[in-house]
């Protein structure tokens, strides 16, 4: 069993921070090391699980920063025991990264504006097809659905039963795993997504799209915040007030 990766090509403006919180996507990160090679970063990444380090690895070839990485572990490209972890592997009612299909962890990537590659897609739909992830995901959710009636009491579900900060957010709470009105062409398609285990890859890419509206309405509806740029150049400039069209009645004093 390897639990450890090594990324290449980081470009040398990518803060450490940056590649950890890129790679803690897949789950549990132990150890890492950043050293700079040249004119760019490696990284030695290791986790708690396997299972993320397969995760991991799907993300060969996808941009972090100005670079587009390398991911490779020591094992060979067809060895796979890198099944995600059950309900009986988590002690907490938290939904942890390494539990997920890994169709839903791209597709969160997707969201939070990674590039990821269709070949990375592709491979994560046959992961999770292989390893029976579907149905053994829905069971999880649907066992957690019934201990905090997510469907109905998605606002205080977190409170209720102590979920951690990250997980609480509208886009990584169970909340986001349901949709109230299923009878609505998106409703039926969020639920396809976790209940069909054939998906292609535009499935994906329309989760992620999904999952992205809901980080810009956590981030209150704007744009400029669901992208992290305040906490990069500070808060966000008010927009210019529109000149007032030729002919319009001024405002009075």
């Amino acid at each position: 069993m390897t639990t450890t990766v090594h990324v290449k090509n980081i470009a040398p403006k990518t803060e450490d921070k940056e590649v950890k919180d890129f790679f803690s996507f897949c789950g549990k990160i132990t150890s890492i090391d950043v050293t700079t090679e040249g004119d760019s970063k490696s990284a030695t990444v290791t986790f708690e699980k396997e299972t993320a380090a397969k995760t991991a690895l799907l993300l060969n070839h996808t941009k972090l920063g100005a670079n587009e990485i390398s991911v490779t572990s020591d094992l060979p490209e067809d060895h796979d025991n890198g099944a995600p972890t059950t309900n009986a592997d988590r002690d907490t009612d938290e939904i942890t990264q390494e539990e997920k299909p890994r169709a839903r962890i791209l597709a969160e990537y997707l969201a939070h504006g990674y590039l990821v590659a269709d070949t990375g897609l592709k491979r994560a739909i046959a992961l999770d097809e292989k390893h029976g992830v579907t149905q053994r995901f829905l069971g999880t959710l649907t066992a957690l659905d019934h201990k905090v009636h997510a469907t109905d009491r998605a606002k205080t579900a977190d409170q209720s039963y102590g979920i951690t900060s990250r997980a609480s957010s509208l886009l990584t709470g169970l909340s986001s795993y349901f949709e109230k009105a299923t009878s609505t062409p998106t409703g039926k398609r969020i639920v396809d997504f976790y209940t069909n285990s054939r998906r292609e890859v535009e499935d994906i890419h329309k989760e992620a799209k999904r999952l992205a509206d809901l980080k810009k309405q956590e981030a209150g509806g704007s744009s400029y915040k669901a992208a992290g740029l305040d906490k990069v150049f500070g808060a966000e400039a008010p927009a210019p007030e529109a000149a007032p069209a030729e002919g319009a009645a001024k405002p009075t004093a």
